[in-house]
């Protein structure tokens, strides 16, 4: 264990000497960024089509809300097996692979001839739709320390973007196509990006781990034992993200009554409206580089329980909708780039380990979320949805203030 330390110190003084020289790559950030966002999309392309899908297997919202629910329960399951290995593997290789895989899955998905089908086919895409989280510590590791933020947060923009704009489109295409065509269509896309990575994403050339894969997955509850920022962080990102849940999944049931009575088509274009919040990604991440990214995890929880508590009061009208979109996609953004700059300052050899901690709880808070958006839906329509959000974002609230000391300490006993 002491070599093991050992190693690990001399890589993060390399890393630092190389940090000084080093510059970015523009081109190679913009490539991972649409990456990101092309391959995101297949695990939100379900939320606008709830009501559709729901309608022709004659199953009620609660029964759609498992469906979404085993989409997040998969991708947290990929998170936790599959991303440790590119502490050891290849990742282009990982990615490259992963894909062909998710390409299966979404024809499966669009085959489907029953719920049940449904269902399994809901989790295995979100089983290898981790793409994403094999990207994102990767283009950590090309960033020099000093601009890590600020890459880690443009790539992340192409996540949100990926996740918001696979709404619209999905929610388009189901009105003139059906929702069927949406996963044919993401599957032929998933075949042109495995082609794409091959060819234009650098190889890997990272020192690997030579733990074994039982050692990796071992290594994930020392990490999380020893690191209290990663404690922090899991817990503000997993409410955050159950708080966004709510909202997407409940989203268009809320659009098909009155005053609305809208269909999965004006659903998914609530996607471009978040656009916003994407595109400040790299402005959070640059916050976070210069100034206290803890600080940035506050004011993004602070942003998405306004939103809620916007849309809760005026939520009847479409203004009061819209703009309360904007401020949830801008306040989980926020906390997301910020919360992520935080982990990957922690160990660089174990960045992907560190991913897979964080991005696991995560989505198991992106699970529970889109639970319960549809019990809160079942129970008290539009009042029962904001009131669970408003709750979930106030607990991680409590908590940035009464952990404050505690980070304080850690900080000053780490220098």
């Amino acid at each position: 264990m002491d070599k093991e330390l050992l190693e690990a110190a001399k890589l993060e003084v390399v890393e630092e000497r190389l940090d000084e020289s080093a510059t970015v790559d523009r081109r190679l950030v913009l490539i991972m960024s649409v990456a990101c966002a092309i391959s995101v999309a297949n695990l939100y392309y379900i939320q606008p089509l709830l009501a559709n899908m729901g309608h022709e297997f004659a199953v009620s919202a609660n029964q759609m809300g498992i469906i979404a629910t085993l989409s997040q329960i998969g991708y947290a399951c990929g998170l936790l097996f599959i991303i440790p290995l590119g502490d050891k593997y290849n990742q282009r290789t990982l990615i490259v692979g992963t894909l062909i895989a998710v390409t299966l899955a979404l024809i499966g998905m669009a085959s489907a001839s029953s719920i049940v089908m449904v269902g399994i086919a809901s989790f295995l895409v979100g089983v290898t739709t981790v793409v994403p989280q094999l990207i994102i510590p990767y283009s950590a590791h090309l960033a020099p320390a000093k601009a890590r933020g600020q890459v880690v947060g443009t790539v992340m923009s192409g996540l949100l973007i990926g996740i918001l704009l696979a709404r619209t489109v999905s929610g388009i295409v189901a009105t003139y196509l059906g929702w069927r065509a949406m996963y044919w269509i993401a599957a032929a896309m998933m075949i042109l990006l495995a082609v794409a990575m091959r060819i234009l994403l650098p190889d890997d050339r990272v020192k690997k781990d030579s733990m074994s894969y039982p050692q990796l997955l071992r290594s994930l509850w020392g990490l999380v034992r020893d690191e209290p920022v990663l404690r922090e962080t899991m817990l503000f990102g997993a409410l955050a993200f159950a708080a966004f849940s709510v909202f997407w999944v409940s989203l268009s049931f809320f659009l098909e009554t009155p005053p609305y009575h809208f269909g999965s088509e004006v659903a998914g274009l609530f996607g471009l409206v978040g656009v916003a919040g994407a595109l400040a990604a790299s402005f959070v991440g640059k916050f976070a580089d210069r100034r206290d990214p803890r600080l940035a995890n506050g004011m993004g929880l602070v942003i998405i329980l306004v939103s809620f508590v916007l849309m809760w009061l005026t939520g009847q009208w479409l203004f009061g909708l819209v703009v309360g979109t904007i401020l949830l996609d801008l306040g989980t953004q926020s906390n997301q780039i910020s919360s992520q700059a935080r982990v990957y300052s922690l160990q660089p050899a174990a960045r992907n380990r560190l991913n897979t901690v964080y991005m696991f709880i995560y989505f198991v808070g992106g699970s529970i979320g889109s639970i319960l958006g549809t019990v809160g839906w079942s129970m008290a329509r539009w009042n029962g949805v904001c009131a669970v959000a408003c709750l979930l974002i106030l607990f991680a609230l409590a908590f940035y203030v009464f952990n404050a000391r505690s980070m304080r300490q850690h900080l000053m006993g780490s220098r």
